[in-house]
């Protein structure tokens, strides 16, 4: 069964070029803005954060929440967040096949595309889906890498 998803995006994300664009329109996804003013009550939710202890089928029982923006933007993002979701990270080695430009603004050593991070977190919560990956450009690339641990 698909583990329901929640995102929360910056207003100012270009959906033209978001890696979660394609899944507009999934049942089990559902896409809010963080506009001036939004609140999400996250209880209750498994909050994706980098520098969290890793997810793991513990974790399986809450649905998940993304935020999605640039690293820069992200605390703008997380503002709207309400609450006392529980907060999980991708275990190390899953590395982004995402090709990084930020020039003005670091990303994180285990930063990935929100796709990625999205497909490896419902996979670890047992929704191995594919399918999430199916418009995304680096999709061989980033499963060909993929570390041994990861179960498929």
């Amino acid at each position: 069964m698909a583990i329901k998803t929640v995102v929360i995006r910056h207003p100012k994300e270009k959906l033209s070029k978001c890696s979660l664009t394609p899944l507009h329109g999934r049942e089990e996804i559902s896409f809010y803005k963080a506009k001036p003013g939004f609140e999400f009550s996250a209880d209750g939710y498994t909050l994706l954060a980098v520098d969290a202890p890793p997810l793991s089928v513990a974790d399986a029982d809450r649905p998940l929440l993304l935020l999605d923006a640039t690293w820069r933007l992200l605390p703008r993002v997380k503002a709207s967040v309400v609450g006392c979701p529980i907060e999980r990270s991708i275990p190390p080695g899953v590395q982004t096949a995402y090709p990084r430009v930020g020039k003005s603004f670091p990303d994180p050593s285990g930063g990935l595309a929100s796709v990625e991070a999205l497909f490896v977190a419902r996979a670890l919560l047992g929704d191995y889906d594919e399918s999430l990956l199916d418009s995304y450009y680096w999709r061989g690339q980033f499963l060909a890498q993929l570390p041994t641990w990861f179960e498929r």
